[in-house]
């Protein structure tokens, strides 16, 4: 038996299609979109600071009434490393210079921020319905805090450890983040890349020995992925690439025709960034940085901040583009899916 937790008398959400939280190219408009729509619409919170994290909240509440999830990272933040970050900037100096940078267009710091007390009280005074974490879960008297709110909370696993892990620490539910998802894996019990397996074949894994709803993560983009996945065991699947064309994202012309695309460029390459967590490249800027120069996870040069270079690039984000030669994607996005 699925073992389901999106139905009406439960989170209120019409279809079992969360939207994935997307740092870069959404905000509060695509979450409100896709909740109105029918999925769970998600806003990315880790660059969010608590300004704009109010900002974001009240947009949400005065827009919409249905279920959303705020995501946050649980990441151990990095200390700022001025040698390594020389080395960075030696090494991308042609690229300022062919881009027309200056040192002052990069900002300072890893631009994200692990969920911490001050994220907890600012979601006391707004009592978001679902809470998902990256990296993790969040201390326990944080994610006690949470729970006491009435959260549901999600978690995301790379592989069946961190499943295991999450399950008996508090997790509410599990993403079974597969191999095929872009933008950070959420793999933090350790990095070894090897652990990591294709979306179907995690979901089987995790379905098999957790009590707990489990969710889809990685290379959905069609109603027949859905399908086959709740046909899995999966009570509800996470999709992110196919809303980058929606007219709510801030998806860049780059990036829009880079999906469209009849054949569009297949490179990929893992680097770390925030918190040293891989990210696949394969579009724009950062295609052509990781042609240019051999980066992996063994590198004394990898720092959070690369993500800040690159996306300086005349905009050419740092971003998972997984190509599914997606021609049209309508607001109602999460109706598409499972309707074609």
């Amino acid at each position: 038996m699925v073992k389901t937790m999106f139905n009406k008398t439960f989170f209120g959400t019409e279809l079992p299609i969360i939207q994935a939280p997307m740092a870069g190219v959404q905000d509060s408009a695509l979450t409100i979109a896709v909740s109105n729509a029918g999925g769970l619409g998600s806003l990315p919170c880790a660059m969010l600071r608590p300004d704009a994290l109010r900002a974001e909240l009240k947009s949400i509440k005065s827009q919409t009434s249905k279920p959303f999830n705020l995501n946050f990272f649980c990441h151990t933040a990095s200390e700022p490393d001025l040698e390594r970050e020389a080395k960075w900037r030696k090494i991308l100096q042609p690229y300022f210079k062919e881009y027309g940078l200056k040192k002052s267009d990069i900002p300072t710091g890893s631009g994200r921020i692990p969920f911490n007390q001050e994220s907890a009280d600012l979601l006391a005074e707004y009592n978001p319905p679902v809470i998902s974490f990256h990296f993790g879960l969040p201390a326990d008297s944080l994610l006690a805090q949470i729970k006491n709110l009435g959260a549901y909370v999600l978690a995301s696993a790379t592989n069946l450890e961190e499943a295991k892990w999450l399950e008996a620490n508090g997790t509410d539910a599990i993403i079974a983040q597969g191999l095929e998802a872009g933008g950070h894996r959420g793999i933090f019990l350790n990095n070894d890349l090897s652990t990591q397996v294709a979306t179907f074949e995690l979901l089987k894994q995790i379905v098999g020995i957790s009590k707990l709803p489990v969710i889809a993560a990685g290379g959905i983009s069609t109603a027949n992925d859905v399908a086959k996945a709740l046909s899995l065991g999966a009570s509800a699947v996470q999709i992110g690439t196919a809303y980058l064309l929606c007219t709510e994202t801030k998806t860049s012309q780059i990036q829009r025709a880079a999906i469209k695309a009849k054949k569009p460029a297949r490179l990929s390459s893992q680097i770390f960034l925030a918190a040293d967590r891989p990210v696949e490249s394969k579009t724009g800027a950062s295609k052509k940085l990781v042609q240019s120069m051999p980066i992996h996870r063994n590198s004394r040069l990898l720092l959070p901040q690369f993500l800040l270079y690159v996306q300086k690039l005349k905009q050419l984000e740092l971003t998972i583009l997984h190509h599914f030669g997606v021609e049209k994607i309508s607001a109602a996005a999460v109706k598409f899916l499972l309707q074609n």
